[in-house]
């Protein structure tokens, strides 16, 4: 193959290689990262704890428009919320169902004293909690509660009352080890059960409690069914769909804290990462055809010698071999060094990931040096099936 080689690459043009090579260098790093990137921040996105891990709305009657309609309920109906959960841009509508009895809770760490409050609970259906779900479950019989608190509570207390008061700032683990003896009343009946907080929530601002122990406590201390929620959580398919503004301000409906926007900014970055993948895979095609045609360049530049060589009894595959091993090496070699900048750049932004979510689980590089392999092959494998075809039409046409 030595004396083959030697003949045929004095044509070989070194600055249309060099050009694929970084071409499909930077078309294959930027597919491997967009799918490493998605990857590492898909925690992100589907934990139980996300702060982005779907587009939610939490929604309520405006109470102007309430007053102006002569004091008419401000809670939804069934038929309200079949109404909302019927639009094309809702996937799903959740109520939040309030306690309708005396809530009053005291605290304390390990045993020692503390202070006393009086409280409220709801309760959403379970697949709207943003929160571990390994702990939050209750059934009748049961003396604990499991209890998700805001995060903006503990924010409040650590940076606004503790601060001015100059008490200890509390973290999530204390206060999980916190006493909590709640107290309900109602109906006639009081009962006193443990309560223990088992996460926090960034989405839902309330104090939450399973919805079996909303079901239960509400039948036993509050019989006298009302049923009516006053805010609902309606999970959308995009939120920057001018439909829904459209919707809400025809209805009188309002969100809270500008969840709206937010979710705009979810979706707008969940299409970023589609087009840096496409522009990725666009890259990579551009490549393999810089590639194709050099080869075919430089087959054409060696015409006659292909023919002379194939004259003198070289078969076609002894003559297409150095093309294809050129190619090949030239693939492999690209895949390899793709996977070095991945892990370079990886280490780069990972550690500001994790800085910003330390409860992120770390997951490794395989899916997206599988995708760079997969790549690799296919277009070494189109690269050798071209190369072949072109030596084959000149074997074809000296006969």
């Amino acid at each position: 193959m030595s004396l083959v080689w030697n003949l045929l690459r004095q044509h070989v043009s070194v600055p249309q290689l060099v050009g694929f090579f970084f071409a499909n260098l930077l078309g294959m790093l930027i597919v491997m990262l967009s799918v490493q990137f998605y990857r590492d921040v898909e925690p992100v996105f589907t934990q139980g704890e996300s702060f982005i891990k779907k587009d939610y709305l939490i929604i309520s009657k405006r109470m102007g428009v309430v007053s102006a309609l002569g004091g008419r309920s401000n809670g939804f109906s069934r038929a309200d919320m079949e109404e909302i959960e019927a639009q094309p841009f809702c996937k799903s509508v959740g109520a939040f169902t309030a306690s309708r009895y005396k809530v009053s809770a005291s605290m304390g760490v390990e045993g020692l004293g503390g202070m006393s409050t009086e409280m409220f609970f709801e309760s959403v259906p379970d697949r709207f909690v943003d929160a571990d779900m390994k702990e939050w479950h209750f059934e009748e019989g049961d003396l604990v509660v499991p209890i998700i608190l805001p995060r903006s509570y503990l924010t409040i207390y650590n940076f606004g009352f503790a601060q001015s008061r100059s008490l200890p700032k509390l973290t999530e683990g204390i206060v999980g080890m916190v006493d909590l003896n709640v107290s309900l009343r109602g109906n006639g009946r009081e009962g006193l059960m443990k309560g223990r907080v088992v996460g926090f929530s960034n989405r839902l601002n309330t104090i939450l409690v399973p919805e079996a122990f909303m079901e239960w406590s509400n039948k036993v201390y509050a019989p006298v069914a009302d049923g009516v929620p006053v805010r609902l959580v309606m999970e959308v398919d995009n939120p920057a769909d001018d439909a829904i503004a459209r919707f809400l301000q025809e209805k009188g409906y309002e969100t809270e804290d500008d969840k709206l926007d937010a979710g705009k900014t979810t979706y707008f970055l969940k299409i970023v990462s589609g087009v840096v993948m496409s522009v990725g895979l666009l890259i990579s095609v551009l490549s393999f055809y810089i590639l194709m045609l050099s080869i075919y360049l430089l087959v054409q530049k060696n015409t006659v010698k292909l023919e002379n060589l194939l004259l003198i009894g070289y078969s076609p595959w002894r003559v297409s071999l150095p093309y294809q091993v050129l190619t090949v090496g030239m693939n492999v070699f690209v895949l390899l060094l793709a996977v070095l900048l991945l892990m370079w750049l990886r280490n780069y932004y990972l550690d500001m990931i994790l800085s910003l979510f330390p409860q992120m689980e770390e997951g490794g590089i395989w899916p997206s040096c599988t995708l760079g392999v997969v790549l690799c092959l296919l277009v070494s494998t189109l690269n050798v099936y071209a190369i072949r075809c072109k030596v084959m039409a000149i074997w074809n046409h000296k006969d």
